[in-house]
């Protein structure tokens, strides 16, 4: 039998509930990249899903949220953090190339913080990882892919830093 979005997030609450912190993160993604084997539930998420966006689940108690995300093609994100929470990606297809950045210097109000490129590496279909207060990264794609993440608040809701590449 095929895991559902209602059981998914069940097994999440608790967790959270006791350990809303990067131990606490990372069981959660353990229980994200087991989801990610489950073709199913998978399909379940996305189903004819037109936005690129989509919170297919909201926590009424601790306000984490479930998301699908769907892109048709190429794309990239600037460096960005998640503001005073956290986020957990899960590859379902196609692949994701992040990006983890250092902050240089001291970021000033109103203006973008420079920032020095650390590593880069793929996330691949069953790949599930945390980026917790703070951490900044960017995303790319050269293709269609198809993500599940896992986010501590709704972040469409939240002030995040803005930042740019130094130059190298």
């Amino acid at each position: 039998m095929s895991l559902t979005l209602a059981a998914f997030a069940q097994s999440i609450h608790p967790i959270l509930l006791a350990q809303d912190n990067p131990a606490g993160r990372e069981k959660v993604a353990e229980l994200l990249r087991a989801a990610l084997q489950d073709t199913a539930f998978i399909a379940s998420l996305f189903g004819e899903q037109p936005a690129e966006r989509q919170v297919v689940y909201e926590d009424p108690q601790l306000g984490f949220c479930i998301l699908a995300h769907q892109y048709s093609g190429a794309g990239e994100s600037p460096p960005h953090d998640h503001g005073p929470s956290w986020a957990i990606y899960g590859q379902a297809e196609g692949e994701t190339v992040m990006t983890d950045w250092a902050l240089l210097g001291t970021a000033v109000p109103g203006a973008p913080a420079l920032v020095h490129k650390l590593r880069t590496y793929p996330l691949s279909p069953g790949v599930a990882h945390l980026y917790n207060e703070g951490a900044i990264h960017s995303p790319r794609r050269t293709g269609p892919t198809r993500l599940v993440r896992i986010e501590g608040t709704d972040l469409a809701k939240v002030a995040r830093g803005r930042y740019t590449p130094a130059p190298e």
